[in-house]
């Protein structure tokens, strides 16, 4: 027993490391969109790798995606959320919601994405969604139009994502007052 009457953690005291839940710090939000298995046939049969496609954000405005390749699962995983933290762009979150509507584009995937008024919710697919949640969003309307690759289409809901504008970028673009610009 410790003089101040608590005992230490099982594993503490053991000087076994937490899982990996534990360890990672809480500032994130990571999704892991989809994971592929890939098979590359060989001189000895197929040799089977993994590729995973993960959503990481700040729920803050800040959101990036990447795909991690590796032969295991939990690897693909590690590389994509790495790679995804060092590509994260900023987005515009006003009231919830974002400031017009877009579309987002990449390669036959197409995203509608709309700001939606309070109480809505996240209205999305699986791909779409784990984008939008992961950026902040809690109230926004979209609709995925085209391919449903859930690549492309993480792709092209980061494309809208970066073609949004607030007001005062406007202004600032054309040289004008907020008040002049609405």
């Amino acid at each position: 027993m410790t003089t101040t009457g608590t005992r230490p953690n099982r594993r503490e005291s053991r000087g076994e490391r937490r899982p990996r839940e534990e360890q990672q710090d809480d500032k994130y939000i990571e999704h892991v969109v989809k994971i592929y298995r890939v098979a590359k046939v060989v001189k000895g049969g197929r040799r089977f790798s993994f590729s995973a496609i993960v959503v990481v954000g700040d729920g803050n405005g800040h959101v990036g995606a990447a795909m991690g390749k590796a032969s295991e699962v939990p690897d693909a995983i590690r590389k994509a959320i790495e790679r995804a933290k060092r590509v994260m762009v900023s987005v515009p979150v006003v009231n919830t919601t974002i400031p017009h509507e877009v579309h987002g584009r990449a390669d036959a995937a197409k995203v509608l994405l709309k700001p939606a008024s309070l109480g809505t919710g996240i209205v999305a697919g699986g791909p779409v969604r784990a984008v939008v949640d992961a950026a902040g969003y809690k109230n926004i309307l979209t609709k995925s139009l085209g391919s449903n690759s859930a690549t492309n289409v993480v792709w092209a809901t980061l494309d809208g994502l970066r073609r949004l504008k607030t007001v005062e970028e406007l202004a600032a673009m054309r040289g004008r007052d907020v008040a002049e610009i609405l």
